[in-house]
Parts: structure tokens; sequence; C-alpha cells
């Protein structure tokens, strides 16, 4: 009996979702993960801020965060585009450190989704890692109203409005710039709320492929997620009411709505702004970037105290409740210890 030939695997792809923190990232990986896409081994939990999820590789995270401090920026920085290299040895320890928590987050994964907003200013790092694997790479980079994505981040973090448009301009900015030779979606949110299967087609045809695995079960849990409570923010054109800083998020968003909705703008919004963008760099990035990162840093400190403060109390817990139960076991003890000496004491009397 003649033995079929194995099937070759398939070779490895990324899916990579791109863009602002608040900006949709988290349904459209939902969404890809649904349709066959693997998520990280860690992936960090929903809070109050996002109760269905954030399906980002926390430990990336993290590390993307260093890597941004490094660089004396953090994640919130407006300026945190263009992308700041390390001098020749650090840049490979950090590309080195890269690569090996990939293979921890994706060991085995052919379909490997790695969405963390940080990923997108530090896309030429991880572009690195990829094509070391020999990992080929599709881009999703989801589309939302700045002013939403500012109202999030005010209720949130307390940002300003005028801050936060800039950081969404950086990002967006960084998003289109580091993906021009590889296959890419633009997908508006509002629409991907509207009609998913529409947005998903779109998806497709930019890649040039089909999704993994989007089956008619997965695709009745994606109607069950993707729903109206996920549209908040609701916003009209008021740009141009945060001055210099909403004038250059106003071209940028121009650009993307555009793109998204499929068609083929001018290419000079999106230069005109990185050059505002650059200008305002040199004016004032030195101040706002270390601020930023100092800022980063303190946060960093206080979530790793917190971290050990809760651990502290696990242990205090497991410890007052080891007390307790030696304290139970004492008194059966010497419960019985008592009705022994009655029952010696009930004897001795008889005698």
């Amino acid at each position: 009996m003649s033995r079929q030939p194995a099937r070759p695997r398939a070779a490895r792809t990324a899916y990579l979702v791109l863009g602002m923190h608040r900006s949709g990232t988290s349904a459209v990986t939902q969404l890809l993960a649904l349709a066959g896409a693997e998520l990280p081994a860690n992936v960090m939990p929903g809070d109050e801020h996002n109760a269905k999820g954030y399906f980002e590789p926390w430990k990336i995270a993290i590390f993307n965060d260093e890597r941004l401090r490094a660089a004396g920026s953090a994640w919130d920085d407006p300026f945190a585009y263009p992308y700041r290299p390390l001098d020749a040895d650090q840049d490979q320890a950090w590309l080195d450190a890269a690569s090996a928590l990939f293979d921890e987050e994706f060991p085995k994964a052919t379909w490997p989704l790695m969405k963390d907003p940080r990923a997108t200013v530090l896309l030429p790092m991880w572009r690195r890692v990829l094509e070391s694997k020999g990992v080929a790479a599709r881009c999703v980079i989801p589309v939302r109203h700045p002013l939403a994505v500012a109202g999030s981040l005010r209720r949130r973090d307390g940002f300003a409005d005028e801050k936060s448009v800039l950081v969404w301009s950086a990002y967006m900015l960084a998003a289109e710039a580091y993906t021009r030779d590889l296959p890419r979606a633009f997908v508006g949110y509002d629409a991907l709320l509207a009609d998913w299967r529409a947005e998903v087609a779109r998806i497709e045809a930019a890649h040039g492929a089909p999704l993994p695995k989007l089956t008619p079960k997965s695709a009745k849990e994606v109607d069950g997620f993707l729903t109206a409570d996920l549209r908040h923010n609701a916003v009209s054109d008021g740009l141009k009411a945060l001055g210099w800083a909403g004038e250059i998020a106003a071209d940028v968003f121009a650009w993307f709505e555009a793109k998204a909705a499929g068609g083929d703008p001018p290419m000079s919004l999106l230069d005109s702004a990185a050059a505002r963008l650059a200008e305002r760099a040199r004016d004032m990035g030195a101040l706002i970037s270390s601020t930023t990162r100092d800022l980063a840093a303190v946060r960093a400190e206080l979530m790793e105290a917190r971290a050990r403060l809760d651990v502290a109390r696990a242990f205090e817990a497991e410890a007052r409740a080891d007390i307790a139960r030696l304290e139970e076991g004492w008194r059966a003890a010497q419960s019985l210890l008592d009705d022994i000496d009655a029952e010696l004491d009930a004897a001795l009397a008889e005698e």
C-alpha cells in the first residue's frame, strides 16, 4: 500500500493589527481570531474600560513599553513617530529579545495574530523579527475618528483632547508609512460594526487571500461580539477647535477615512501632516518625549509595586487561612483530650 505524500505545511503568515489605542483594534483582533488567526500565549484580560477584552500579548506590550523608554519615548508620546533606532549593539540586543519573545508567544502558530498598538510605532523592529524567521505579514489598520479616541482616552487616562489627537496622528502616520510594501487593509470602525461581512470581504481582497478559517459557527460568534454597545463616543467634526493639533489630525483622518471607504486620497495630506508634526517635534519634542518617558517609567514602577502588594496580600490571606486551619485543628485536638481526661476521671472514680 503506497503512502500518501505529506501535505506541505502552510507558510507562516502573521496578521498584524496596527493603529492607535482605543481605535477598534480589539474588535478587529477578535474578529481575526474567530476567523482562524492565532492569539498569543499570554493575552491581556478585559477590564472596566474594555469588558470584552483587549486581546493584547501583555508580555509583548510590557516589552514594547521598555523599548520605547530606552529610546526616550513612551506609548503616549506624540512624537513617537518616526521610529527611533538605538546604537548597533543595543539595537541587536533588543532585536534578539523581541525574537525570543515572539517564539515564546507563538511557538507553533501558522497564523500568528499580534495586536499591540505600541508595535505600530516600533514596526521597523518587529518587521526585522518576522523577516528573520521567514514569517510573512498581512496588516489590518482600523480607522476611527480621532475625537472618539480622544473621548475614550480622556475617560480612561485623563488626557487632553489635543494630546490624544496628536498621539493618534503619530500612530496612524506610522501605520501607513511602515506598511506600504505589505498587504494591508484599512477598516472603518463604524463600518465594521454596521456590516462586518462586507469589511471582511474588503480585508480578503486587500490581502489577496482568504482569512484562515471563517466558518458559519465562528461567523455567529462574530455576530454576537460585534454589537452596537462597542460604539462609544459619537463625535461631530470638531477637530479644528483643537488648534494646530486638530489641524494635523484632520488631514490624517481625511486620508484614512477616504482610504477605508475604498478611495485613493492624495499622499500630500499625510506628507503635510507628517511635516508639521516633525516641525513641532523640533520645537518641543525633547521636552515632551522625555516627560512622557519619565511618566511611563513611574507608571511601570507603580504597576510593579501594586503587583507585589497583590502578591503580598495573597500570601497574607493564605497564611491567615493556614493559621485558622491550625487553630481549628488545635481546638479539635484539645476537645478530644478533654473527652479522654473526663473518661479517665470517670474510670478512676468507679475504682
